[in-house]
């Protein structure tokens, strides 16, 4: 399998490849691959930091096919290659391209007129519909439409005798499930198949039963079957360990169904029911099972009933009967049919009535007689919806009888449609068609005779299965589970309901999967092995002795999610006389749902009464719980809520009292006021002090040992800082501050200096020194005013009088004097200085009372003499005439290149011939680069050609030798 191969490639790859190449191979290697629709990823850095178990996984998921070819191409490759003179840009190392789209291979070539030839695996490509060459200026582009799996190969461009590579890797786009496998229910011993459509015929699949992967074993137990893009798995005989969720994996997605496996549980739709008959009269036993395959057997009184002339077993589908005609006293016993593989049997009675035949006289009074009715209590006759009623009830009298049935006082004639009554000799019968519920109720038969009359009340009632319950309703769900309830059904059908059957499937499924065989008589049930994260429904069906009613409308669709866990690292974090601040982490697992928060409980040891601190739900991970009672010792939990409810609480590990912890004053001060605080007079001061203590310490602050103006300095204290604030801080405000933290007889104390700096004032006595050639010497006093810190250098300034414009001499210079140097003779000249310090330079310079004139002197200038250059140089050949064969017919060039000074004459010779002045032969000079064509070359063009430069200096040869082969005629190549 191709996984294999990949497993053992990469397992093996420190002996394929040296570390070295193994890093150059995965640089040059395509470095991305596109999964699905989402964005790209880089596989290769996968490679790397995956573990080698793994490798099988990501090959699988990412489409890597044919690993093992590439391993070897790509081990091929050079790690560094040597400058080229055919080529300015060479092919890249690898292209990487999608199946069906098209891909671009270009180079650039140094010489404009080289004749390029592109080759696949070794083999000579021709422009065809798929293969299309292009030339433009110095590029050269091979493009290759509608790729194919072919096309992933190594292909090399040719320039003369020098090659580049590359390598092209066509990738298959990911397989994606169409139609999706669904969920399965079979009984024990029957065929299973697990169908599903892929986007792409022939692609391959990998089967999964509860994680683990489905191989063809020893046994055969599973079947895989491909058939263009289905792909089928197939279990011939189920057994209850074949029960769980399978998975189908392609590189573009999965899908995952169940399969339940029930053992075989015979249902009976139809019990047979005791019989009364007379002498001579057909008794028939009928039973119907869900099953139609089931054989069974019939005893009378424990004897196996045999087939005679007048005893007959049948067994059409589901339907079993045993009919006995003329039926005899011999005939009563109790009968039973007992079906074959199955623990159970079907029973009922034969009862034999004699007709005793008594003398009647004449005018005897109209009797009806009800003994022989079949009832469960006195006159009433139970029936089920949908079938045939009908009382035949026998009557006596002399005179024969009339008849009238009546059903609430009203008469009953065969006018009425399902209901008709006639009368025969001693009978009265009475028959309803398809009893409906409407016809429930009692009715009454009426005889009468000259003699009398005689009256009976028959009460008929109509059983029927149950209504179907109304939509069930989720009250929870879990990770695989969910608890459902619902109501009874509003009509029962007239018999108890003896319990509920439950269905349910996946939301965008068709298939409804029974979840239990044996009648489930609670209200609420547990549905347990779903997916966590699909969505499900539930219908249930209510049953009683008559059969199952319809499925109930289907539950609002719900998606089993588990809890999350609980959150971690619960801890106090501040404690005071009424208040607690707890902090937590997030739980490790959040679930699939979204999550909706946190609930903080609390309280006191000894109870169980947890009472929350928060009304509702927090999303912080910290909570400040406020006015707890002082001194209690109590107890604290969180718990995290999503859909599913709330998770296992996080408990502090004791009980905590709520009162002040003494801490001692502790003050912190900031890095950055460790030292000098440096300020500009008008800027903002604001000083942060954090500190420590409990319970809140008294903080005070002074300066120089005095206490702050309030006017000036603001100081605003909190329980963990103090801050000083200044609006406008000037000169005044420079000094030391004190901060002390008292509370009680402990204190701490930190000190915080403060800088108001300013610019300066100007430099002091600005005066000219000393005056000589082009050169002036300045000297001047330092400021009166530095602005509060140290001068950090001056700026000196000079202007000529006639134009007044200043220009810097000197900046940040340290000194206080100087030589102003290279001044212009014949030029008056005055200065000025600026201080400058930390804060910039002083607003106002300070100038020189006196200027300084440059005198004029008679110095003459004397050029210096430089000695001429020699730029003459004798020809080089830069680049060497190369050997070359060319094919007859076919113009041919030779080029090479040359420098010197001056520019060289340049002859041509072959054979040491000077051909110069012939018209075979074209001659070409562009910027000291020479190429020589030859006219359509024939053998006897063959030679040794040599290119000779020559100037005052020198001269310089070089030579090639030349190959004309004879053109290859197609009768030729046939030969």
């Amino acid at each position: 399998m191709i996984f294999q191969e990949f497993w053992f490639v990469l397992s093996c790859l420190p002996w394929v490849l040296p570390l070295n190449e193994y890093s150059s191979f995965l640089k040059a290697s395509p470095r991305s691959v596109q999964v699905n629709t989402g964005p790209e990823v880089d596989v290769w850095e996968i490679l790397q930091n995956a573990p080698a178990s793994e490798y099988e996984k990501i090959a699988f998921q990412y489409g890597i096919t044919d690993l093992r070819g590439m391993l070897k191409r790509l081990k091929k490759m050079k790690k560094e290659e040597k400058k080229s003179a055919a080529f300015l840009k060479k092919l890249e190392p690898a292209y990487q391209v999608e199946k069906g789209h098209k891909i671009k291979l270009a180079i650039e070539v140094a010489n404009p007129d080289a004749e390029v030839k592109w080759l696949k695996n070794g083999q000579e490509i021709h422009p065809s519909g798929r293969y299309i060459f292009e030339s433009i200026g110095n590029k050269r582009l091979l493009t290759i439409n509608h790729c194919s799996l072919a096309d992933d190969a190594a292909y090399t461009c040719v320039i003369g005798d020098e090659k580049c590579f590359t390598e092209l890797f066509v990738k298959e786009p990911p397989v994606l499930i169409l139609h999706n496998l669904e969920d399965q229910m079979v009984m024990k011993g029957e065929r299973v198949e697990f169908e599903c459509e892929v986007s792409e015929e022939g692609s391959p699949v990998k089967w999964e039963k509860d994680g683990v992967e489905l191989t063809r074993d020893e046994a055969f137990k599973y079947r895989f079957k491909k058939d263009g893009r289905k792909h089928v798995l197939i279990i011939n005989e189920a057994t209850k360990e074949d029960c769980g969720h399978y998975k189908v994996k392609t590189n573009g997605g999965e899908s995952t169904a169940e399969l339940l496996v029930q053992e075989k549980q015979l249902e009976v739709y139809q019990s047979i029911a005791d019989l009364t008959v007379k002498a001579k009269e057909e008794a028939v036993f009928k039973c119907e099972v869900s099953d139609e395959n089931v054989k069974g057997i019939w005893y009378k009184n424990g004897v196996e009933v045999k087939p005679d002339a007048r005893t007959h077993i049948t067994h059409i589908g589901r339907i079993h009967k045993l009919a006995i005609d003329d039926v005899k006293p011999e005939d009563e016993g109790d009968y039973t049919f007992v079906p074959e593989g199955y623990a159970f049997n079907l029973s009922a009675k034969l009862n034999f009535l004699e007709v005793k035949i008594d003398f009647v006289p004449r005018q005897d009074p109209p009797k009806i007689h009800m003994d022989c009715v079949g009832h469960i209590a006195e006159s009433t006759i139970v029936v089920v919806a949908g079938n045939k009623l009908r009382l035949d009830v026998p009557i006596t009298g002399d005179p024969a009888p009339t008849v009238v049935w009546t059903k609430s006082e009203k008469v009953i004639t065969n006018a009425d449609g399902r209901i008709h009554v006639e009368s025969t000799k001693g009978h009265c019968i009475f028959t309803i068609e398809g009893a409906e519920r409407q016809d429930e109720g009692t009715y009454s038969v009426i005889v009468r005779n000259p003699a009398g009359e005689d009256t009976a009340d028959i009460t008929v009632k109509v059983v029927d299965v149950p209504d179907p319950p109304q939509a069930p309703k989720i009250l929870s769900v879990g990770e695989d589970s969910c608890v459902v309830t619902w109501e009874p059904p509003l009509f029962d059908g007239g018999q108890p309901v003896l319990g509920y059957v439950l269905e349910r499937k996946k939301k965008k499924s068709y298939r409804w999967m029974r979840l239990n065989y044996d009648l489930f008589k609670e209200l609420t049930y547990e549905a347990k092995r779903m997916i966590e994260g699909v969505e499900y429904e539930m219908r249930v069906y209510a049953v009683n002795t008559i059969g199952m009613s319809g499925h109930s409308p289907a539950s609002q669709p719900f998606v089993p999610i588990a809890p999350t866990s609980e959150p971690t690292g619960l801890s106090v974090d501040d404690i005071s006389d009424t208040t607690i601040s707890l902090k937590w982490r997030a739980p490790e697992r959040m679930g699939s749902a979204p999550f909706d928060g946190y609930g903080v409980e609390y309280c006191k040891e000894g109870t169980d009464e947890w009472v929350p601190a928060f009304e509702g739900l927090i999303d912080r991970n910290s909570v400040i719980i406020r006015d707890l009672p002082t001194g209690e010792k109590m107890q604290f939990r969180v718990r995290a809520y999503n859909l599913a409810g709330p998770s296992e609480p996080a408990t502090l590990a004791q009980a905590v009292t709520i009162q002040e912890i003494m801490q001692r004053p502790k003050i912190w001060v900031p890095r950055n006021l460790r030292q000098t605080l440096v300020k500009k007079v008008g800027e903002t001061i604001n000083i942060v002090i954090p500190f420590q203590g409990k319970p809140r310490p008294k903080v005070t602050w002074t300066k120089d040992g005095e206490p702050l103006d309030p006017k000036k300095v603001s100081i605003r204290n909190s329980d963990t800082d103090s801050i000083l604030f200044i609006r406008t801080s000037d000169h005044k405000d420079t000094g030391g501050y004190e901060v002390n933290v008292q509370i009680e007889n402990v204190e701490d104390k930190a000190n915080v200096t403060i800088q108001i700096v300013d610019l300066p004032g100007p430099p002091q006595n600005l005066k000219i020194q000393d005056v000589w050639g082009f050169n002036v010497a300045l000297e001047w006093k330092p400021p009166k005013n530095n602005g509060n810190c140290d001068i950090t250098g001056y700026t000196i300034q000079k202007a000529d009088k006639k134009t007044m414009e200043w220009f810097n001499v000197y900046e940040h210079y340290r000194r206080t004097n100087c030589v102003v140097s290279d001044l212009i003779m014949g030029n008056d000249y005055v200065f000025r200085v600026y201080a400058a310090n930390m804060v910039g330079l002083s607003p106002e310079p300070c100038f020189s009372k006196d200027s300084a004139y440059i005198q004029k002197t008679g110095i003459v200038y004397k050029p210096p003499v430089y000695k001429e250059h020699n730029f003459s140089e004798a020809p080089k050949f830069t680049h060497p005439l190369v050997n070359r064969s060319v094919i007859a017919g076919y113009n041919a060039t030779l080029s090479c290149s040359v420098r010197g000074i001056p520019k060289p004459k340049v002859i041509w010779y072959k054979n040491k011939v000077d051909i110069s002045n012939e018209a075979k032969y074209r001659m070409f000079s562009k910027q000291g680069v020479l190429t020589l064509e030859i006219r359509k070359p024939c053998p006897f063009d063959g030679g040794v050609y040599t290119c000779k430069a020559i100037n005052d200096s020198g001269e310089d040869i070089v030579e090639c030798k030349l190959e004309v082969r004879s053109q290859v005629t197609k009768e030729d190549m046939k030969k």
